[in-house]
C-alpha cells in the first residue's frame, strides 16, 4: 500500500506540482491500480507461453492481412504546393552549418 508520502515522491519524480488535497484524492486510485497489478502477479502462468503479439498463434501462424499496395503515390501532384523542388526532391533551407 502506498502512503501520501509515496504519492508526493512520485509527483516529484514526474515533475508534477501536487497539493496535499490532490495527493489524498490520488492515493486510493493509485492503490487500486497497484492492487490490480498484485492480482495479475498472483495468476498461475506456469506452462503458458508468451505471445509475440495478440494475433499470433503457434498452430495457425500469424493471422494478419496481406501487405498489398492499395494506392499509388503521385509525387508530381504532391509536390505542386512545395516552394522548391528539384529532381523529385523537396528543397529546404540549410539549418546546420
Amino acid at each position: 500500500m502506498l502512503t501520501r508520502d509515496d504519492v508526493q515522491r512520485l509527483a516529484e519524480l514526474a515533475r508534477l506540482a501536487i497539493d496535499p488535497d490532490e495527493a489524498d484524492q490520488t492515493l486510493p486510485r493509485l492503490n487500486a491500480v497497484f492492487g490490480l497489478i498484485e492480482q495479475l502477479q498472483a495468476a498461475e502462468v506456469t506452462g503458458v507461453e508468451p505471445l509475440v503479439h495478440p494475433g499470433a498463434d503457434r498452430k495457425l501462424g500469424t493471422r494478419l492481412r496481406t501487405d498489398t499496395v492499395t494506392e499509388r503515390v503521385d509525387r508530381a501532384a504532391n509536390q505542386v504546393s512545395a516552394p522548391k523542388v528539384a529532381e523529385g526532391l523537396y528543397l529546404v533551407p540549410r539549418v546546420v552549418e
